[in-house]
């Protein structure tokens, strides 16, 4: 059987939402397209999608095949492109993820950009404050903070940023500079609910870790409330430094006890290894590396 055609009606159905649209969309009978389904799922040996006569679904083993696909079929495309040399000018779609805030404040901006200089490229991207499954989800690009476990990603080092304690200055006024961690246990604090380390705050003195127990009266599940609380004067917060950048320059909050920072840590671009780059997503991760080092990183340096 024609395997990549059976691939290509696979996607086209579940993209285009019905049999009846894909074979509109392929410019195809709709018994053809049945033909191509069955005889693609009878030589996988599983049924890839649910059929009712009213709505259709993935199996479970229908969405695992189907990101597949997907990937199959762009370097496939990519590899015609590449051989007919108009790699130069690169086209299709990517789907980009981040966390919500970095993806928010620097990400968006910084594809917009990439956009206006390559008009055949379309992006998704997603914003999200997990790590998101590269294949179960279909991501070709995903920008992680932090170390990242051995999991087959190429890692591709664009800056890195400082975990930092702040208040305002009014709260300060109030009620003082700490002068050591250990003192934050006894003051009010902002706790960000949906994170592990928020009711324990690490921090370095020369080579000893220091971890402090917070609590304060003010709790959010959101970084972008907790730093509104924090500029407000509700407590102290610990933050990425590339979450309170304005709110530090602007002088809405001031940090505290920098001596006793932990390490930096880095920032990448990442994909998975162990297949071959296509042409849209190689100039991606160009343009990102460069744009993110030269509007964002230098600023936080």
């Amino acid at each position: 059987m024609d395997t990549l055609g059976a691939m290509r009606t696979f996607v086209t159905i579940v993209d285009a939402g019905s049999l009846t649209a894909a074979a509109e969309v392929l410019d195809r009978s709709q018994p053809a397209v049945v033909r191509s389904l069955a005889g693609l799922e009878a030589h996988l040996g599983t049924r890839l999608l649910h059929r009712t006569t009213r709505r259709m679904s993935l199996t479970p083993e229908g969405a695992d095949y189907l990101a597949r696909c997907r990937q199959i079929l762009a370097d496939v495309d990519d590899a015609e492109r590449a051989a007919r040399q108009d790699d130069a000018d690169p086209q299709g779609t990517l789907r980009v993820t981040a966390p919500a805030q970095f993806g928010q404040l620097h990400i968006a901006p910084s594809i917009a950009r990439f956009l206006a200089r390559y008009p055949q490229v379309e992006v998704d991207l997603v914003l999200m404050d997990r790590n998101a499954d590269f294949v179960e989800e279909g991501i070709d690009l995903g920008l992680r903070i932090g170390p990242l476990p051995d999991s087959g990603l190429v890692a591709i080092p664009v800056g890195e940023v400082h975990r930092v304690v702040c208040a305002s200055p009014a709260f300060l006024s109030a009620t003082g500079r700490p002068s050591q961690p250990d003192e934050l246990a006894e003051r009010a604090c902002i706790r960000i609910t949906n994170l592990a380390r928020s009711g324990r705050w690490t921090f370095r003195n020369g080579m000893q870790e220091i971890a402090v127990r917070v609590d304060g009266r003010f709790r959010c599940n959101t970084v972008s409330g907790a730093i509104s609380a924090c500029i407000g004067g509700a407590g102290f917060g610990q933050f990425l430094s590339y979450q309170v950048y304005e709110a530090l320059q602007g002088g809405q909050l001031v940090t505290v006890l920098d001596e006793f920072a932990v390490p930096p840590r880095a920032v990448s671009l990442v994909y998975p290894g162990g297949r071959m780059i296509t042409g849209r997503l190689r100039a991606l991760v160009d343009f990102l590396k460069e744009d993110l080092r030269d509007s964002v990183f230098a600023g936080l340096a």
